[in-house]
């Protein structure tokens, strides 16, 4: 099993996560603006979940369904992006958690929050 970086790190791209990261797993990506995993890399060490301030990583197997799709698009993405684990700044204009679940409450989802985000 793998985590998975969630659309809920587009135009935020905060950079905690991938500084407890033992694999370095995570690519950088300019376009989505985002962090993505590379899935086969990952160790399923749960370090970077609490780690991102938009609780944007789940467990593949525990991605809610309005994001579904980014568990192949880490796959697919990743090696076009730039592998990462120094914090940087985030995005200007990187949302908030509470900015993010309103979006979400908006289009009428209903996420559950990562296990031990």
């Amino acid at each position: 099993m793998a985590h998975i970086v969630t659309g809920r790190c587009v135009a935020c791209r905060y950079t905690d996560c991938c500084t407890v990261c033992p694999v370095d797993c995570f690519y950088l990506l300019e376009e989505p603006k985002m962090l993505v995993i590379d899935p086969d890399t990952c160790i399923d060490c749960q370090l970077c979940v609490p780690e991102c301030p938009v609780h944007a990583i789940y467990a593949d197997d525990e991605v809610p369904e309005p994001y579904k799709e980014w568990t192949d698009k880490n796959r697919e993405l990743y090696s076009s992006g730039k592998q990462i684990s120094e914090k940087r700044e985030a995005l200007p204009g990187a949302k908030t958690l509470e900015q993010v679940q309103a979006e979400e409450k908006a289009k009428g989802w209903n996420i559950s929050e990562p296990r031990n985000a």
